[in-house]
């Protein structure tokens, strides 16, 4: 092999490197899955014991440790932005039959199990605290099998001016309505409903 060919080789190496790399925030796996596995062990404290825990809220359900499939890194995705430039209000039913109205912020597209795959992500209405930050509930494959039914959300970082958007599906958790019919939750819309199966994230909860 010529030494063009090597150093080409080489380079192309470094630069998958790099690119994995930065999508990680430089983690090994095994630092990423210890930082993941902290993170579920925090909530299962906080689940058990906070006065604002629906297991507290709802004295009628018994806290058991949540259940979650193991971290992997290849869920955890650097998604393109799609702008939307005639943005729409988004009306999406609930648990309780009350409907809740949502903003169009972009899509996101990303390539996972072999598949291009796009979400539609919404930004929060509401008056208060949460107005403006983003919103992102999906299903897939998985949903009323492994996970739950109604779906799971993942929390999102509004960045202004960016092309691209994080999404780790480790991270996708079930909103309260999985633990009690005493909670509002929306469901996700029609078009994020995915064709793959997402084993990241959270499971079934199981009393």
């Amino acid at each position: 092999m010529k030494s063009k060919q090597i150093i080409a080789l080489g380079l192309m190496a470094l630069l998958a490197t790099i690119i994995y790399y930065s999508i990680s925030s430089g983690e090994s796996p095994e630092e990423y899955a210890a930082t993941i596995l902290k993170e579920r062990e925090e909530k299962n404290l906080f689940l058990k014991n906070d006065n604002a825990s629906p297991f507290n809220i709802d004295s009628t359900i018994k806290f058991t440790a949540l259940n979650y499939f193991a971290p992997e890194l290849k869920y955890k995705v650097s998604a393109n932005l799609i702008p939307i430039k005639s943005k729409k209000v988004v009306v999406l039913p609930t648990s309780d039959g009350i409907e809740k109205k949502y903003l169009e912020y972009a899509y996101a597209e990303f390539k996972l199990e072999g598949k291009e795959n796009k979400l539609l992500i919404l930004e929060v209405m509401d008056a208060g605290p949460y107005r403006g930050t983003l919103f992102l509930a999906f299903a897939d494959e998985t949903s009323a099998d492994e996970t739950y039914g109604a779906g799971r959300y993942v929390d999102l970082k509004k960045t202004p001016g960016a092309t691209t958007i994080l999404i780790d599906f480790n991270k996708a958790y079930n909103p309260y309505c999985a633990y009690s019919d005493g909670f509002t939750c929306p469901f996700p819309p029609k078009e994020n409903v995915l064709p793959i199966a997402i084993k990241a994230g959270e499971k079934k909860y199981h009393n």
